[in-house]
Protein backbone atom coordinates (compact mmCIF):
# COMPACT_ATOMS: atom_id res chain seq x y z
CA UNK A 1 0.00 0.00 0.00
CA UNK A 2 2.99 2.50 0.65
CA UNK A 3 4.90 1.44 -2.24
CA UNK A 4 3.97 4.37 -4.24
CA UNK A 5 4.63 7.06 -1.88
CA UNK A 6 8.14 8.46 -0.08
CA UNK A 7 9.59 10.89 2.28
CA UNK A 8 7.13 12.66 4.78
CA UNK A 9 3.86 11.16 3.56
CA UNK A 10 4.71 7.37 3.71
CA UNK A 11 5.53 8.23 7.16
CA UNK A 12 2.33 9.51 7.82
CA UNK A 13 0.06 7.31 6.10
CA UNK A 14 2.08 3.81 7.68
CA UNK A 15 1.09 6.25 11.46
CA UNK A 16 -2.57 6.42 9.51
CA UNK A 17 -2.56 3.14 8.85
CA UNK A 18 -0.76 1.01 11.58
CA UNK A 19 -3.16 -1.68 11.80
CA UNK A 20 -2.36 -2.76 8.61
CA UNK A 21 1.29 -4.09 9.49
CA UNK A 22 0.16 -6.86 12.12
CA UNK A 23 -3.86 -7.44 11.58
CA UNK A 24 -3.45 -9.67 9.17
CA UNK A 25 -0.82 -11.83 11.54
CA UNK A 26 -2.76 -11.46 14.68
CA UNK A 27 -6.32 -12.65 12.99
CA UNK A 28 -4.33 -15.85 11.40
CA UNK A 29 -2.41 -16.38 14.34
CA UNK A 30 -5.60 -16.07 16.41
CA UNK A 31 -7.70 -17.99 13.64
CA UNK A 32 -5.12 -21.06 13.82
CA UNK A 33 -5.75 -22.21 10.22
CA UNK A 34 -4.22 -25.48 9.43
CA UNK A 35 -3.88 -26.65 13.53
CA UNK A 36 -5.23 -29.65 15.50
CA UNK A 37 -9.60 -28.80 15.84
CA UNK A 38 -8.67 -28.84 20.03
CA UNK A 39 -6.23 -25.67 19.51
CA UNK A 40 -7.91 -24.28 16.58
CA UNK A 41 -11.10 -24.31 19.34
CA UNK A 42 -9.14 -22.66 22.31
CA UNK A 43 -7.98 -19.92 20.25
CA UNK A 44 -11.38 -18.85 18.77
CA UNK A 45 -12.59 -19.51 22.27
CA UNK A 46 -9.72 -17.32 24.20
CA UNK A 47 -7.94 -15.15 21.76
CA UNK A 48 -9.87 -14.49 18.92
CA UNK A 49 -12.57 -12.27 20.09
CA UNK A 50 -9.49 -10.15 21.97
CA UNK A 51 -7.80 -9.56 18.46
CA UNK A 52 -10.70 -8.51 16.76
CA UNK A 53 -11.77 -5.98 19.69
CA UNK A 54 -7.76 -4.81 19.88
CA UNK A 55 -7.96 -4.26 16.24
CA UNK A 56 -11.28 -2.66 16.04
CA UNK A 57 -9.87 -0.52 19.10
CA UNK A 58 -7.01 0.38 17.16
CA UNK A 59 -8.62 1.83 13.90
CA UNK A 60 -11.35 3.68 15.90
CA UNK A 61 -8.76 5.48 18.45
CA UNK A 62 -6.18 6.37 15.16
CA UNK A 63 -9.78 7.93 13.38
CA UNK A 64 -10.72 9.51 17.26
CA UNK A 65 -6.78 11.44 17.61
CA UNK A 66 -7.49 13.11 13.88
CA UNK A 67 -10.87 14.86 15.68
CA UNK A 68 -8.80 16.19 18.38
CA UNK A 69 -8.57 19.19 16.32
CA UNK A 70 -12.25 20.23 16.09
CA UNK A 71 -13.80 18.67 19.43
CA UNK A 72 -14.17 21.20 22.07
CA UNK A 73 -14.02 19.39 25.58
CA UNK A 74 -10.31 17.76 24.27
CA UNK A 75 -8.70 16.88 27.35
CA UNK A 76 -12.12 14.66 28.50
CA UNK A 77 -12.01 13.34 24.89
CA UNK A 78 -8.24 12.22 25.62
CA UNK A 79 -9.44 10.64 29.05
CA UNK A 80 -12.03 9.14 27.84
CA UNK A 81 -10.49 7.05 24.99
CA UNK A 82 -7.32 6.21 27.45
CA UNK A 83 -10.09 4.65 29.64
CA UNK A 84 -11.95 2.95 26.83
CA UNK A 85 -8.45 1.15 26.29
CA UNK A 86 -8.11 0.74 30.01
CA UNK A 87 -11.83 -1.07 29.83
CA UNK A 88 -11.00 -3.20 27.07
CA UNK A 89 -7.51 -4.51 28.61
CA UNK A 90 -9.28 -5.12 31.86
CA UNK A 91 -12.51 -6.99 29.75
CA UNK A 92 -9.75 -9.52 27.86
CA UNK A 93 -8.58 -10.41 31.09
CA UNK A 94 -11.74 -10.69 33.35
CA UNK A 95 -12.95 -12.48 29.90
CA UNK A 96 -9.75 -15.14 30.21
CA UNK A 97 -9.99 -15.34 33.91
CA UNK A 98 -14.05 -15.61 33.69
CA UNK A 99 -13.44 -18.91 31.40
CA UNK A 100 -12.19 -20.70 34.39
CA UNK A 101 -14.85 -18.68 36.81
CA UNK A 102 -17.59 -20.38 34.51
CA UNK A 103 -16.10 -23.76 35.03
CA UNK A 104 -15.45 -23.50 38.26
CA UNK A 105 -19.49 -22.61 38.97
CA UNK A 106 -20.30 -24.94 36.63
CA UNK A 107 -18.82 -28.05 38.55
CA UNK A 108 -19.53 -26.32 41.58
CA UNK A 109 -23.52 -26.28 39.91
CA UNK A 110 -23.60 -29.66 38.66
CA UNK A 111 -21.73 -31.09 41.72
CA UNK A 112 -25.03 -29.86 43.80
CA UNK A 113 -27.32 -31.39 41.33
CA UNK A 114 -25.65 -34.57 41.80
CA UNK A 115 -25.50 -34.65 44.99
CA UNK A 116 -29.17 -34.25 44.90
CA UNK A 117 -29.62 -36.83 43.07
CA UNK A 118 -27.61 -39.25 45.31
CA UNK A 119 -28.96 -37.84 48.64
CA UNK A 120 -32.87 -37.72 47.31
CA UNK A 121 -32.53 -41.46 45.81
CA UNK A 122 -30.94 -42.30 49.28
CA UNK A 123 -33.42 -41.05 51.17
CA UNK A 124 -36.14 -42.60 48.93
CA UNK A 125 -34.66 -46.10 49.12
CA UNK A 126 -34.25 -45.61 53.14
CA UNK A 127 -37.84 -44.67 53.18
CA UNK A 128 -38.96 -47.90 51.17
CA UNK A 129 -36.26 -50.03 52.84
CA UNK A 130 -36.95 -48.53 56.63
CA UNK A 131 -40.96 -47.99 55.93
CA UNK A 132 -41.97 -51.39 57.76
CA UNK A 133 -39.70 -50.28 60.88
CA UNK A 134 -40.97 -46.85 60.87
CA UNK A 135 -44.97 -48.10 60.79
CA UNK A 136 -43.72 -50.41 63.64
CA UNK A 137 -42.53 -47.94 65.51
CA UNK A 138 -45.71 -45.26 64.62
CA UNK A 139 -47.81 -48.40 66.10
CA UNK A 140 -45.85 -48.73 68.98
CA UNK A 141 -45.69 -45.16 69.95
CA UNK A 142 -49.19 -44.73 69.18
CA UNK A 143 -49.57 -47.71 71.77
CA UNK A 144 -47.85 -46.00 74.55
CA UNK A 145 -50.06 -43.06 74.75
CA UNK A 146 -53.36 -43.01 75.47
CA UNK A 147 -55.78 -43.76 72.44
CA UNK A 148 -58.03 -46.44 71.05
CA UNK A 149 -57.26 -49.94 72.12
CA UNK A 150 -56.53 -51.20 68.54
CA UNK A 151 -54.01 -54.05 69.79
CA UNK A 152 -57.10 -54.92 72.62
CA UNK A 153 -59.57 -54.68 69.48
CA UNK A 154 -57.41 -57.22 67.40
CA UNK A 155 -56.59 -59.67 70.34
CA UNK A 156 -60.91 -59.62 70.78
CA UNK A 157 -61.65 -60.52 67.27
CA UNK A 158 -58.88 -63.23 67.07
CA UNK A 159 -60.44 -64.81 70.21
CA UNK A 160 -63.26 -64.56 68.93
CA UNK A 161 -62.35 -66.04 65.42
CA UNK A 162 -60.43 -68.93 67.73
CA UNK A 163 -63.28 -69.84 70.04
CA UNK A 164 -65.79 -69.95 67.16
CA UNK A 165 -63.43 -72.20 65.30
CA UNK A 166 -63.44 -74.78 68.49
CA UNK A 167 -67.01 -74.71 68.64
CA UNK A 168 -67.53 -75.74 64.72
CA UNK A 169 -64.90 -78.42 64.99
CA UNK A 170 -66.61 -79.47 67.77
CA UNK A 171 -70.25 -78.84 67.55
CA UNK A 172 -70.45 -80.23 63.43
CA UNK A 173 -71.37 -83.69 64.19
CA UNK A 174 -73.79 -82.85 66.04
CA UNK A 175 -75.39 -80.34 63.37
CA UNK A 176 -75.30 -82.26 60.54
CA UNK A 177 -76.83 -85.25 62.43
CA UNK A 178 -79.71 -83.04 63.60
CA UNK A 179 -80.21 -81.47 59.92
CA UNK A 180 -79.92 -85.25 58.08
CA UNK A 181 -82.17 -86.53 60.82
CA UNK A 182 -84.72 -83.14 60.28
CA UNK A 183 -84.00 -83.12 56.62
CA UNK A 184 -83.41 -86.93 55.42
CA UNK A 185 -81.05 -86.00 53.77
CA UNK A 186 -76.65 -86.74 54.54
CA UNK A 187 -75.27 -83.61 54.59
CA UNK A 188 -71.42 -82.97 53.86
CA UNK A 189 -68.85 -81.51 56.24
CA UNK A 190 -68.02 -78.52 53.73
CA UNK A 191 -71.06 -77.57 53.48
CA UNK A 192 -71.65 -77.09 56.88
CA UNK A 193 -68.87 -75.45 58.62
CA UNK A 194 -68.28 -72.16 57.10
CA UNK A 195 -72.28 -71.04 57.70
CA UNK A 196 -71.84 -73.02 61.44
CA UNK A 197 -68.43 -70.82 61.73
CA UNK A 198 -69.92 -67.37 61.03
CA UNK A 199 -72.95 -68.38 63.57
CA UNK A 200 -70.69 -69.68 66.28
CA UNK A 201 -68.86 -66.33 65.81
CA UNK A 202 -71.90 -64.06 66.36
CA UNK A 203 -72.49 -66.23 69.21
CA UNK A 204 -69.53 -65.52 70.96
CA UNK A 205 -68.96 -62.05 69.72
CA UNK A 206 -72.80 -61.51 71.53
CA UNK A 207 -71.72 -63.00 74.55
CA UNK A 208 -69.34 -60.69 74.90
CA UNK A 209 -71.51 -57.44 74.10
CA UNK A 210 -73.74 -59.22 76.45
CA UNK A 211 -71.08 -59.28 79.06
CA UNK A 212 -69.96 -55.61 78.29
CA UNK A 213 -73.36 -53.96 78.56
CA UNK A 214 -73.55 -55.29 81.73
CA UNK A 215 -70.50 -54.28 83.05
CA UNK A 216 -71.17 -50.83 81.93
CA UNK A 217 -74.72 -51.33 83.86
CA UNK A 218 -72.74 -52.39 86.89
CA UNK A 219 -70.09 -49.18 86.62
CA UNK A 220 -73.23 -46.20 86.19
CA UNK A 221 -75.16 -48.55 89.26
CA UNK A 222 -78.54 -48.72 87.56
CA UNK A 223 -80.17 -51.61 89.42
CA UNK A 224 -82.92 -52.41 86.47
CA UNK A 225 -80.38 -52.50 84.09
CA UNK A 226 -77.97 -54.60 86.34
CA UNK A 227 -81.01 -56.99 86.54
CA UNK A 228 -82.48 -57.26 83.17
CA UNK A 229 -78.91 -57.61 81.85
CA UNK A 230 -77.93 -60.46 84.90
CA UNK A 231 -81.11 -62.14 83.54
CA UNK A 232 -79.65 -61.99 79.90
CA UNK A 233 -76.63 -63.10 80.85
CA UNK A 234 -78.01 -66.14 82.72
CA UNK A 235 -79.68 -67.25 79.47
CA UNK A 236 -76.44 -66.74 77.73
CA UNK A 237 -74.67 -68.83 80.31
CA UNK A 238 -77.49 -71.53 79.68
CA UNK A 239 -77.41 -71.11 75.87
CA UNK A 240 -73.55 -71.41 75.47
CA UNK A 241 -73.36 -74.38 78.41
CA UNK A 242 -75.60 -76.29 77.18
CA UNK A 243 -74.88 -76.46 73.29
CA UNK A 244 -71.23 -75.51 73.01
CA UNK A 245 -69.45 -76.08 76.52
CA UNK A 246 -71.14 -79.25 76.92
CA UNK A 247 -70.25 -80.50 73.95
CA UNK A 248 -66.41 -79.35 74.43
CA UNK A 249 -66.21 -81.40 77.77
CA UNK A 250 -68.22 -84.52 76.22
CA UNK A 251 -65.27 -84.78 73.68
CA UNK A 252 -62.59 -84.55 76.88
CA UNK A 253 -64.55 -87.43 78.87
CA UNK A 254 -62.59 -90.56 77.00
CA UNK A 255 -59.52 -88.54 78.63
CA UNK A 256 -60.90 -88.14 82.03
CA UNK A 257 -61.85 -92.23 81.91
CA UNK A 258 -58.17 -92.97 80.70
CA UNK A 259 -56.44 -91.52 84.03
CA UNK A 260 -59.19 -93.10 86.19
CA UNK A 261 -59.45 -96.97 87.85
CA UNK A 262 -63.31 -98.89 86.84
CA UNK A 263 -66.01 -97.15 85.33
CA UNK A 264 -66.08 -93.20 84.80
CA UNK A 265 -69.37 -90.95 84.75
CA UNK A 266 -69.60 -87.49 85.37
CA UNK A 267 -73.53 -87.27 84.85
CA UNK A 268 -75.76 -84.61 83.45
CA UNK A 269 -74.59 -82.56 86.64
CA UNK A 270 -70.97 -83.37 86.57
CA UNK A 271 -70.82 -82.16 82.76
CA UNK A 272 -72.65 -79.27 83.22
CA UNK A 273 -70.85 -78.16 86.32
CA UNK A 274 -67.32 -78.32 84.73
CA UNK A 275 -68.76 -76.91 81.46
CA UNK A 276 -70.05 -73.83 83.59
CA UNK A 277 -66.78 -73.50 85.26
CA UNK A 278 -65.10 -73.69 82.10
CA UNK A 279 -67.48 -71.06 80.16
CA UNK A 280 -66.76 -68.87 83.38
CA UNK A 281 -62.78 -69.48 83.44
CA UNK A 282 -62.60 -68.61 79.61
CA UNK A 283 -65.05 -65.50 79.64
CA UNK A 284 -62.94 -64.06 83.15
CA UNK A 285 -59.46 -64.63 81.93
CA UNK A 286 -60.23 -63.24 77.65
CA UNK A 287 -62.25 -60.47 79.59
CA UNK A 288 -60.00 -59.22 82.20
CA UNK A 289 -56.92 -59.39 79.76
CA UNK A 290 -58.05 -57.71 76.76
CA UNK A 291 -62.16 -58.30 76.06
CA UNK A 292 -62.62 -55.51 78.56
CA UNK A 293 -61.42 -52.84 76.61
CA UNK A 294 -61.72 -54.34 73.08
CA UNK A 295 -65.78 -54.89 73.00
CA UNK A 296 -66.60 -51.46 74.10
CA UNK A 297 -64.45 -50.31 70.94
CA UNK A 298 -66.17 -52.59 68.40
CA UNK A 299 -69.94 -51.97 69.50
CA UNK A 300 -69.25 -48.08 69.29
CA UNK A 301 -68.35 -48.65 65.70
CA UNK A 302 -71.40 -51.20 65.10
CA UNK A 303 -73.59 -48.78 66.99
CA UNK A 304 -71.98 -45.45 64.81
CA UNK A 305 -71.40 -43.06 68.20
CA UNK A 306 -68.01 -42.74 67.22
CA UNK A 307 -64.62 -43.59 69.24
CA UNK A 308 -63.71 -41.45 71.38
CA UNK A 309 -60.04 -40.81 71.84
CA UNK A 310 -58.96 -38.96 75.27
CA UNK A 311 -56.19 -36.30 74.18
CA UNK A 312 -53.35 -35.78 76.15
CA UNK A 313 -51.68 -32.63 76.77
CA UNK A 314 -48.48 -33.68 75.46
CA UNK A 315 -49.68 -34.57 72.28
CA UNK A 316 -46.69 -34.88 70.03
CA UNK A 317 -46.89 -34.46 66.11
CA UNK A 318 -47.82 -37.17 64.11
CA UNK A 319 -44.16 -38.18 61.94
CA UNK A 320 -44.96 -39.41 58.57
CA UNK A 321 -43.45 -42.54 58.17
CA UNK A 322 -42.00 -41.19 54.72
CA UNK A 323 -39.87 -38.95 57.00
CA UNK A 324 -36.77 -38.97 54.85
CA UNK A 325 -38.27 -37.80 51.67
CA UNK A 326 -40.85 -35.41 53.19
CA UNK A 327 -37.62 -33.51 54.93
CA UNK A 328 -35.82 -33.75 51.63
CA UNK A 329 -38.95 -32.41 49.93
CA UNK A 330 -39.06 -29.46 52.21
CA UNK A 331 -35.37 -28.77 52.22
CA UNK A 332 -35.57 -28.60 48.11
CA UNK A 333 -38.35 -26.03 48.58
CA UNK A 334 -36.56 -23.80 51.09
CA UNK A 335 -33.96 -23.74 48.99
CA UNK A 336 -35.38 -22.79 45.96
CA UNK A 337 -33.67 -18.97 46.38
CA UNK A 338 -30.38 -20.39 46.53
CA UNK A 339 -30.84 -22.77 43.58
CA UNK A 340 -31.88 -20.01 41.14
CA UNK A 341 -29.19 -17.75 42.86
CA UNK A 342 -26.99 -20.41 41.86
CA UNK A 343 -28.47 -20.75 38.15
CA UNK A 344 -27.53 -16.88 37.75
CA UNK A 345 -24.11 -16.77 38.73
CA UNK A 346 -23.36 -19.66 36.21
CA UNK A 347 -25.48 -17.91 33.64
CA UNK A 348 -23.57 -14.68 34.62
CA UNK A 349 -20.11 -16.41 34.55
CA UNK A 350 -20.93 -17.58 31.05
CA UNK A 351 -22.27 -14.45 29.38
CA UNK A 352 -21.02 -11.47 31.11
CA UNK A 353 -16.85 -12.06 29.98
CA UNK A 354 -17.60 -12.31 26.38
CA UNK A 355 -20.18 -9.49 26.48
CA UNK A 356 -17.89 -7.16 28.52
CA UNK A 357 -15.17 -7.53 25.28
CA UNK A 358 -17.77 -6.66 22.98
CA UNK A 359 -18.88 -3.70 24.92
CA UNK A 360 -15.82 -2.51 25.28
CA UNK A 361 -14.90 -2.51 21.52
CA UNK A 362 -18.50 -0.67 21.49
CA UNK A 363 -17.71 1.85 23.51
CA UNK A 364 -14.78 2.71 21.20
CA UNK A 365 -17.43 3.17 18.40
CA UNK A 366 -19.50 5.47 20.63
CA UNK A 367 -16.87 7.54 21.70
CA UNK A 368 -15.70 8.58 18.12
CA UNK A 369 -19.35 9.53 17.49
CA UNK A 370 -20.68 10.84 21.08
CA UNK A 371 -17.77 11.16 23.19
CA UNK A 372 -20.06 8.98 25.57
CA UNK A 373 -19.23 5.65 26.35
CA UNK A 374 -22.53 2.80 25.82
CA UNK A 375 -21.87 0.96 28.65
CA UNK A 376 -20.46 1.50 31.91
CA UNK A 377 -18.09 -1.54 32.96
CA UNK A 378 -17.07 -3.72 33.98
CA UNK A 379 -20.70 -5.59 34.31
CA UNK A 380 -21.36 -6.77 37.76
CA UNK A 381 -24.36 -8.62 37.46
CA UNK A 382 -26.69 -10.21 34.74
CA UNK A 383 -29.22 -7.12 35.32
CA UNK A 384 -26.71 -4.35 34.89
CA UNK A 385 -26.52 -5.77 30.56
CA UNK A 386 -29.80 -3.05 30.13
CA UNK A 387 -31.67 -3.03 27.49
CA UNK A 388 -30.11 -1.57 24.18
CA UNK A 389 -33.44 1.04 24.04
CA UNK A 390 -32.74 1.48 27.70
CA UNK A 391 -28.83 2.07 27.28
CA UNK A 392 -29.20 4.64 24.00
CA UNK A 393 -32.09 6.42 26.12
CA UNK A 394 -29.74 7.03 28.92
CA UNK A 395 -27.32 8.19 26.96
CA UNK A 396 -29.45 10.70 25.21
CA UNK A 397 -30.35 11.99 28.49
CA UNK A 398 -27.34 11.98 29.45
CA UNK A 399 -26.59 14.35 26.19
CA UNK A 400 -29.37 16.70 26.81
CA UNK A 401 -28.39 17.47 30.14
CA UNK A 402 -25.14 18.42 29.50
CA UNK A 403 -26.09 21.04 26.92
CA UNK A 404 -29.25 22.17 28.84
CA UNK A 405 -28.42 25.99 30.30
CA UNK A 406 -27.93 26.30 33.83
CA UNK A 407 -30.63 28.42 35.52
CA UNK A 408 -29.82 31.29 36.69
Amino acid sequence: MFTGTTGAWKIVLSILFFPLFFQNHFVAFAWGAGEPWPLRLVKWLFLLPGVLAFILACWVTMASLLTIPVRQNRSAFITGLLITWWDLGRSVFAFWGGAFRFVFYLAAALFAVVKLIVIGTWAVLQDFILFPFRVVKNLGENVTKAGVPWIAVFLTLIWAVLEAAIFTYVTTPVVIDTFSNMTGNELSEASIRIPLFIFMLFIVLGSYAVLSTWAEAVKSKNVGAIIKIGVIELVTLFVEVVFLYREFVDSLVPWFAQHTSGDFDLGIVGILAISSLTWLGVRGISWFLFASHGTPTLMAVLRGSGIHVPVTSNAQKEVSPTTMTASLWAAVKNDLTFIQKKGDEVLAAFIIPPLQVLASAINFLTLLVTSEHLFRLPFKSIEEVMDSKVVLHSVGQVRIDAHKPEAK
